[in-house]
Formats: structure tokens, sequence, C-alpha cells
């Protein structure tokens, strides 16, 4: 179910909304789970279960890695949730395409599973990671209400496309959370900015990328116009879909940060991804890139960092090679940014920075 959809607009959202509405508070975050799963489980009923599967075990490694935090085992469990996540992760998003590659290598004829890839798995993986993380570091004690936790993981706004909701920024508002007039009109004017973004913009390019990528005459103009045209209709549907899920977080009483913050406007490589889905760049930074050593290392080894983490990033995006490609491509432009063109680049007119950096990025949405 898409946020742009009849059904959505016209019988879940206004019946969702009917039902919260009438409720007493102590019951509201009830209905937004079972709303919630209902909305997950609408095109795919029995990945519900991988869903639970998540939930309950999450919930349960939070509790334990409490009780061990400062004992001599209090990594185990730390570890042992994250094996759990990122191994359902592999086998619905990764197993296929790693069975495949060894296939084409090897010439052995391994079996693709041929799993269908269940809705949201890649930001809820990422919010229950992040989540026992911190429980882990002692950031925030660990949710003792399963049905606190259960909604946290689940709740429908930021399943489809973000953004990554950590724990921290929710944990307050999932037990008593204010609801007002004015906060839920601001939500419903951020959810039609959104969906404008999507149904105008967004759709209306992808039509326009289509109609050129279906000229008979293929030109270097016209595939520099069909790069253009992806690139923008990307930005649109995903910050429109971030702008919906903002907006109905606070029509329902909650505050996410923001996702995006005009990236194309950015002058460099390095400005674009604190621009762009900040909540997957943040997470990165604080539960990998930070850890791994951050900026306080040599240089020899700060590269191999940034090298691993942006193939991650790329591979969270998608299995295939063109995303680890699309991953390794900002990892040299954010090298060579640091080690070569810091200065350059502060000496240039923003208005250059600007089309330069524009034009890596279009060549980073053809890859």
């Amino acid at each position: 179910m898409l946020f742009s959809s009849i059904g959505f607009l016209y019988t879940f959202l206004p019946l969702l909304l009917i039902v919260y509405g009438i409720v007493p508070n102590r019951f509201r975050n009830i209905v937004l789970l079972v709303f919630s799963l209902v909305f997950y489980g609408y095109g795919e009923p029995r990945y519900l279960l991988v869903l639970a599967a998540s939930i309950l075990s999450g919930y349960c490694h939070g509790r334990w890695i409490s009780r061990l935090r400062t004992g001599k085992w209090s990594k185990f469990p730390l570890v042992s949730s994250i094996v759990i996540s990122l191994g359902f992760l592999f086998v619905f998003k990764y197993a296929d395409f790693v069975l495949d590659t060894v296939t084409k290598i090897s010439g052995w004829p391994l079996t693709a599973l041929n799993l269908a890839l269940p809705l949201g798995i890649s930001f809820y993986t990422f919010q229950i990671i992040s989540y026992l993380v911190d429980v882990y570091r002692g950031d925030t004690p660990a949710e003792r209400n399963f049905l606190n936790f259960a909604t946290y993981v689940s709740l429908f706004p930021q399943l489809i496309a973000g953004p990554i909701v950590r724990y921290t920024t929710v944990s307050q508002e999932l037990s008593a959370r204010t609801h007002s007039y004015k906060l839920a009109a601001g939500g419903a004017r951020r959810f039609l900015i959104g969906l404008a973004k999507k149904v105008l913009i967004a759709n209306t390019l992808a039509e326009l990328g289509k109609s050129l990528s279906q000229q008979s005459s293929a030109t270097v103009l016209m595939a520099w116009l069909q790069a253009i045209a992806f690139m923008l209709q990307i930005y649109y549907d995903f910050s429109g879909y971030s702008d919906m899920a903002i907006g109905l977080g606070k029509i329902f009483g909650f505050h996410y940060l923001e996702n995006f913050d005009y990236p194309l406007t950015a002058t460099s490589i390095t400005d674009f991804w604190r621009r762009w889905h900040r909540s997957l760049g943040t997470w990165f930074r604080d539960y990998l890139y930070i850890p791994m050593g951050g900026n306080r290392i040599k240089v020899a080894r700060w590269v191999v960092n940034i090298l691993v983490v942006w193939l991650l990033t790329g591979f969270w995006h998608g299995a295939g090679w063109n995303f680890i490609i699309w991953g390794l491509y900002f990892a040299i432009l954010l090298i060579i940014e640091k080690l070569l063109l810091n200065g350059p680049l502060k000496q240039m007119p923003g208005i250059l920075r600007r089309i330069g950096t524009l034009l890596l990025l279009v060549i980073s949405f053809a890859i």
C-alpha cells in the first residue's frame, strides 16, 4: 500500500483517523500497531511473520543487553542480536545476488531462493540495530513495554521509505505524546506537500524519463536529459515520501527528524551527503564510521574505512553490482574532495561548485 494510492487516501487513513480520534489515549498505541500491521500485511501477509520475529528478537535482546551491559558477557547479546537482524536482511535482500554471483564465477548451478523483498525490511532492521547499540552504550534504557517497542518498529509512516527513526527520538512520545489541532494541521500540510511532490512532480518526471528512453534516435543530449529527469524523479519521490512520513508522524503526535535539507543546492559531494537522506548518513556515521575510528586515524586507514562504509552504503540501497559501484563512486569522490580539493573548492565561486556537484550527481544516478 502506497501513501499515494486510492486505498490509503480514501479508506485506510480516514478509518485510522476516526478510530484513533475516538479511543482513549491509553489505547492509541494499540490502534497504531494494529493499523500498521494491516498496512504492512496488505501486499504480502506472510511477511508479517518476519516483522514479528524481528520485533520479538529486538525486544528480547534489548532486555538481555540491559541486564548484562556491565558484565563479562556484555557483548554477546549485542552480537547475537545484530547477527539475527542482519541475517533476516541478508536472506531476503542479498541471498539471491550472492548465489547468482557465485554461480557466474564458479559455474556451480546454485538455485535462487526467489524470495520477495519484505516491505521496509532495510529500514526497520537498521532501526532495531540502532536501538540495541544505544541500549548497549547506555544511551537509552531498554524498552520494557512490548507494545511500545512493537509500535516503534512497525509504525507505518516511516516503513516505506524512511526516515530511519531512532528509538531515542521517539521514546518519550511512545509513552506520552501531545496532540493538538495546530500540530495535526501542520502535519496535514506537510503530508499534502509530500503527496504533491510524489504525484504531480515525481510521477510526471517518471513519464518524461520513460518517453526519452523510448526515442529511436539516441543522442548525447537525450542521454543527459534522461539522467537529469531520473535524478529529479528520485529526489521528489524520496523527499516526497519523507515529507508524508513526517506529516503523518505529526498528526499522530510524533516528531521525526528532517531527512532532506535541499540537497540539490549542495556545493560539494560532502555537503550533498549532509543534506540527502540524513537519517541513513548519520546512521552509518554513528554506528560504523565513528566506531571504526572516524577522522582520528591515519590517512591510509581512513581511506580504507571510507571505502568500506560507502561500499556498504551502496549495498544497503540494493543487491546489485551497480549499487556497489555507486557506493564506491561516492567514496572516491569524498576521498578526492578531502585529500586533494578541500582548499581549491573553498576558493571557487559558489555557483561553479553547485554546477560541478550537480554534474557529478547526474552521473551517479545514471550508474
